[in-house]
């Protein structure tokens, strides 16, 4: 669907500046937008690099298990139906974490491990054609996820001439902050709603 969006907007677009007679402005936005995503993408890459190597030796050095030992008690409230060693708390830890420090790349593979250990824990209880409250708990904290340093958002406004890009943490980490908790007071009162009426 998208892509008859994009589609039609772009024959819109080259339609209009056909009719108007302003077909070079269109050559040339295309030629700078192509030479900004060039740009923007090994900025990226580069952010990504150093701080993807960060967590990993964070992870390396024990930091990222030490982290979770601390966490244990967070985890065990927002996701008491998890048995106590099952690997899906070391995923969802990891994937908290990456959040947390702005990684959304590094967020991905340990929030898809997470959600496969909580289905196959799904499926043991023989409810796999539905979605468990750990699950639905664990993918509205993901989608709020809080971040204390929001580094994708650092780096465009670096890429594009931002004089102060860091200015942006204190509201992220109020704006992630607020939907975090809103997100967490959402799921236990939908939590015990459910148990109330299973009653």
């Amino acid at each position: 669907m998208l892509n008859y969006l994009w589609g039609i907007m772009i024959l819109l677009g080259v339609s209009y500046a056909a009719v108007t007679g302003t077909i070079p402005n269109i050559t040339e936005a295309a030629l700078t937008s192509s030479k900004e995503a060039v740009s923007l993408c090994i900025t990226m890459v580069g952010v990504m690099a150093f701080w993807t190597g960060l967590m990993k030796i964070a992870e390396a050095c024990g930091i990222i298990s030490g982290l979770g030992k601390k966490m244990e008690p967070l985890i065990h409230f927002l996701f008491p139906r998890i048995p106590k060693d099952h690997p899906a708390k070391d995923a969802i830890v990891t994937n908290f974490l990456a959040n947390i420090f702005g990684l959304g790349w590094a967020a991905t593979p340990a929030g898809l491990k997470a959600m496969e250990a909580l289905a196959e824990l799904n499926q043991k209880k023989g409810e796999e054609q539905n979605a468990s409250n750990e699950m639905c708990i664990f993918l509205i904290l993901n989608i709020s996820s809080l971040q204390l340093i929001p580094v994708n958002v650092i780096a465009y406004r670096s890429q594009y001439g931002s004089s102060h890009p860091a200015a942006i943490v204190g509201p992220a980490i109020l704006a992630t902050a607020i939907s975090t908790i809103v997100g967490i007071l959402f799921c236990k009162i939908m939590d015990q709603s459910s148990k109330k009426s299973l009653l």
